[in-house]
């Protein structure tokens, strides 16, 4: 199982949002800046964060983003499922295009889909305050004071 770049910087948004102090706004140059990640790709994540009542952005010469909502209220499993835009592990998983000729006989489907449940699952029993126990550690990595 892969997540796309799309998603894994997502998450480091929202880590990154989330390492900040009480009051203090992140802003798109000092994320690109840390994670080495265009500004205008950044844009488009923010943008869906935002969409997804997840961060709130304040437009203007102070503004920046924050977190919408408690770290302990955003889901891992959640944010995983919102920003890919499909999980179809092989041609079997999309009947639009599957064309393998042994899918009615085939246990392998069956198998995998185990298996994402499984990995979904796991992803649902962690919240985003879980991924900041570390929270001074990750705030020295990313340069933050």
């Amino acid at each position: 199982m892969r997540l796309k770049k799309y998603t894994d910087y997502a998450l480091r948004v929202l880590i990154f949002t989330a390492s900040k102090r009480d009051g203090e706004l992140a802003n798109k140059k000092e994320i690109s800046e840390v994670f080495h990640i265009s500004e205008n790709h950044l844009g488009k994540i923010i943008h869906e964060l935002n969409k997804l009542e997840l961060i709130e952005t304040l437009r203007g010469r102070s503004g920046g983003i924050r977190l919408a909502k408690d770290p302990a209220d955003i889901n891992i499993g959640s944010v995983v499922r919102a920003m890919e835009d499909d999980f179809h592990l092989l041609e079997c998983f999309d009947c639009a295009t599957n064309y393998c000729v042994i899918t009615p006989a085939c246990k392998l489907k069956g198998v995998l889909h185990e298996a994402l449940r499984a990995f979904l699952s796991v992803l649902d029993k962690y919240t985003l305050e879980d991924l900041l126990t570390n929270r001074q550690e990750l705030r020295a990595l990313m340069g933050l004071k």
